[in-house]
């Protein structure tokens, strides 16, 4: 069976970590590497729903894409939430493992995972880290045939796992759309991106109300937009991480990925409108 240090490096071969932005926080966060590894989840969140659930699995690692410690800490007291993870994780034996910026810019990466599961064949990067590269943020790609937008925004959520706020979509339901940009994760930081490459539409998460309508505001006819929660846009790339892994090491690690919504909204009320 294999040491957690050889699933890191089949990872790391795949998510170099020099794709990584400087700010963040990606590698492992705690567990043993000489220690040996048969069952792995692969996550969104690390929290306490997808820790509990590797542990109902008898998983020796998490790998997960969110970070769990990304601003600097001084400590990780158990009376905390997340060192009450932490010590959690190292009683039961469990190591955590994230991949985040280096996992959204690699080749595959996230947004390859998101474009693969609405049904399109990725041409780019919608923001490249070198003009003609292969790794960066987001993708750009086509579907095999045109469709209206309405049937798109339908596609897509019925492509991913169902949250309750859903997936809302922004522009004419009839206007044919053939080219698609996507970014997991937010990425309305990338709408000037996604307008500049012409795409027809835009899909990604965390949209915010100025910055959409501005979009979609501006001349020339701006890509349609369709606004996901950040955890659904983000959770094709665990089935991706799983493949990996899963194929790595056939037959000598059980790869998972977790069935727990980890979005963080629950309730949602119903509106009659105001008087």
């Amino acid at each position: 069976m294999p040491a957690l240090s050889e699933i890191i490096e089949v990872l790391e071969r795949s998510y170099p970590k020099h794709l990584a932005e400087s700010w963040d926080a990606v590698g492992l966060v705690c567990g043993d590497p000489t220690d040996d590894v048969t069952r792995v989840l692969f996550c969104v969140d690390p929290v306490e729903a997808t820790v509990a659930e590797a542990e109902e699995l008898g998983a020796q690692l998490i790998v997960a894409h969110h970070p769990l410690l990304l601003r600097g800490v001084h400590g990780v007291p158990a009376d905390t939430a997340k060192g009450g993870l932490v010590h959690r994780m190292i009683r039961g034996g469990i190591a955590l493992y994230c991949a985040h910026t280096n996992a959204d810019s690699a080749d595959p990466g996230v947004s390859d995972a998101l474009a693969e599961a609405i049904g399109l064949t990725v041409r780019r990067p919608l923001d490249p880290h070198v003009p003609g590269g292969r790794t960066g943020i987001g993708r750009i790609g086509e579907l095999p045939e045109a469709e209206p937008f309405g049937a798109f925004v339908q596609r897509v959520a019925e492509a991913l796992p169902a949250t309750l706020p859903g997936v809302l979509g922004a522009g004419d339901p009839d206007r044919p759309i053939r080219t698609v940009a996507v970014s997991g994760g937010a990425g309305d930081s990338h709408l000037a991106k996604a307008a500049a490459a012409g795409v027809d539409a835009y899909v990604t998460a965390d949209l915010r109300h100025h910055p959409a309508g501005e979009h979609l505001a501006a001349a020339g006819g701006a890509p349609a937009l369709v606004g996901l929660t950040h955890w659904a846009s983000e959770w094709p790339w665990c089935r991706q991480a799983s493949a990996i892994v899963g194929a790595a090491f056939a037959g000598n690690v059980d790869s998972h990925v977790s069935t727990r919504c980890t979005d963080p909204w629950t309730v949602r009320a119903s509106q009659q409108g105001a008087p």
